[in-house]
């Protein structure tokens, strides 16, 4: 039933800090791994519905758009469930989640984000 895709599942371990470093920006979590990822490949990665078509999940950016030096500029926490990042090109209406992010951390493929419904 699609209402049951709906519910949460379980939620990544609790991030205790998120720093840039560089060219990647990192997220350390409770339980002692560690995420990182390059700054332009998290921009590319944006969720947003500017960046990712919300019924078929078709990348809308193009990634030549995207300059090789882009970086963070700010991050605020979104709730318990997110950072919003706002980068160097002007793009700011990506919420990143903590399961996108825990997604980076090495053997932790199994937190990549959902697909979305139409693309099931």
């Amino acid at each position: 039933m699609f209402w049951d895709k709906l519910k949460p599942t379980e939620a990544p371990p609790r991030a205790e800090a998120v720093d840039v470093e560089g060219e990647t920006i990192a997220v350390r979590w409770a339980d002692g791994k560690r995420s990182e990822v390059p700054a332009r490949r998290l921009r590319l990665d944006c969720p947003c519905a500017a960046c990712i078509d919300e019924w078929t999940g078709a990348p809308l950016l193009d990634p030549q758009r995207v300059p090789a030096d882009v970086r963070p500029v700010a991050m605020e926490a979104v709730g318990n469930y997110a950072v919003q990042i706002r980068w160097s090109d002007g793009h700011e209406t990506g919420i990143y989640t903590w399961r996108q992010l825990r997604s980076y951390a090495p053997g932790e493929a199994a937190w990549a984000p959902r697909r979305t419904r139409a693309s099931e």
